[in-house]
C-alpha cells in the first residue's frame, strides 16, 4: 500500500507539486462548478476553458511556455470573451448561450491557428492538454493565488450569488446589483480557468470544475455540504487520477479526469439524492 499510494509522492519533488496543484485547484474549482450548476451554465465553463486558448497562444508567441505571459494572455481573453458575449446578449436578439457559443469557437479556432502557425505540434499539444507533473513553482504560486482570490471572492459574493441562483426577482427588488455580480462571478470562472490550464491544459480545465460539482449534486441537498464534497471528490480524483498516471505511465491531465468522470457515474448511479438506484 505505501508504495502504490504514498511512495511517488515521498520519492519525487514533482509528484508532491502535482499533488498541491490539484489541492489548490480543488479549493477554487469546486465552488465555481458548484455555482455554474447551480445557475444552470455549465457548458459556459466549457466556452469559456476554449475562450482563454488565444491569449495563451499570443502569451506563448510573446514569452514561450513562461507562466506569466501565458496567464495573463489567458485571462484577458476569457475576460474578453465574457464581455463581448454579455454585450452582443443585451443589444441583440440572441441569449447568452448562442453568443458564448459563437466566440469560443472563433477563440478556439483562432488559438488553435495561432500556435499551428508559429509553432509546433508538441507546443500544441501542452496548450491543450497541459501536464500537472510538470508544474512548477511559479506555476504552483499561481495556482494557489488564484485559489486563494476565489475564495476571499466568495466570501464577498456568496450571498448574493445564492440570491441569484434561487431567487432572481429578490435580488432586483431589493436593490442587488445582478450584472456586477454576474461579471464577477464570470471573472471568477475565467481566472480559474487559467489555473486549471496551467496543470490541465485548455480543454481539461473544465473537468475538475464541473466533474466533481456534478457528482456532489447526487450526494449533499444543502449548498455548503455540496460545495464541500465537491472539492473533496476534486482532491480525490487528483490524487488518484496521479497515482494512475505515474503507475501506468498515463497521461495526467486526462487521467484525473476521468477518475472524476467515474466518480460521476458512480453517483448518477449510487447518489442517495436523485440517484438512478434510489430513484
Amino acid at each position: 500500500m505505501y508504495d502504490l499510494w504514498i511512495a511517488p509522492f515521498a520519492d519525487y519533488a514533482f509528484m508532491r507539486r502535482a499533488l498541491v496543484a490539484c489541492l489548490a485547484l480543488s479549493v477554487g474549482c469546486a465552488p465555481v462548478g458548484v455555482f455554474l450548476l447551480l445557475r444552470r451554465m455549465s457548458l459556459l465553463g466549457d466556452a469559456l476553458s476554449h475562450a482563454v486558448l488565444p491569449g495563451a497562444a499570443v502569451g506563448f508567441l510573446l514569452g514561450g511556455l513562461a507562466l506569466p505571459a501565458m496567464g495573463l494572455g489567458g485571462l484577458v481573453a476569457g475576460m474578453a470573451v465574457a464581455v463581448l458575449s454579455g454585450l452582443a446578449t443585451r443589444l441583440t436578439a440572441l441569449r447568452e448561450d448562442a453568443n458564448f457559443a459563437a466566440f469560443y469557437l472563433i477563440s478556439l479556432a483562432l488559438g488553435v491557428m495561432i500556435i499551428s502557425t508559429h509553432g509546433s505540434t508538441v507546443d500544441l499539444m501542452h496548450v491543450l492538454f497541459g501536464s500537472v507533473l510538470a508544474v512548477d513553482a511559479a506555476s504552483l504560486t499561481l495556482i494557489a493565488a488564484i485559489a486563494s482570490v476565489t475564495l476571499a471572492g466568495f466570501a464577498l459574493l456568496y450571498r448574493p450569488l445564492v440570491a441569484e441562483c434561487f431567487d432572481p426577482g429578490f435580488l432586483r427588488a431589493a436593490g442587488g446589483a445582478g450584472a456586477l455580480v454576474h461579471l464577477a462571478f464570470l471573472a471568477l470562472v475565467v481566472l480559474n480557468l487559467v489555473a486549471g490550464f496551467q496543470a490541465l491544459g485548455t480543454l481539461m480545465a473544465v473537468g475538475l470544475m464541473m466533474l466533481p460539482a456534478a457528482a456532489a449534486r447526487m450526494w449533499a441537498r444543502h449548498l455548503p455540504g455540496l460545495i464541500g464534497l465537491a472539492g473533496l471528490i476534486a482532491l480525490a480524483s487528483g490524487y488518484v487520477g496521479l497515482v494512475l498516471s505515474f503507475r501506468f505511465e498515463l497521461p495526467s491531465g486526462p487521467a484525473i479526469v476521468l477518475v472524476a468522470g467515474a466518480a460521476y457515474l458512480l453517483s448518477l448511479l449510487f447518489g442517495r439524492v436523485g440517484g438512478a438506484l434510489r430513484r
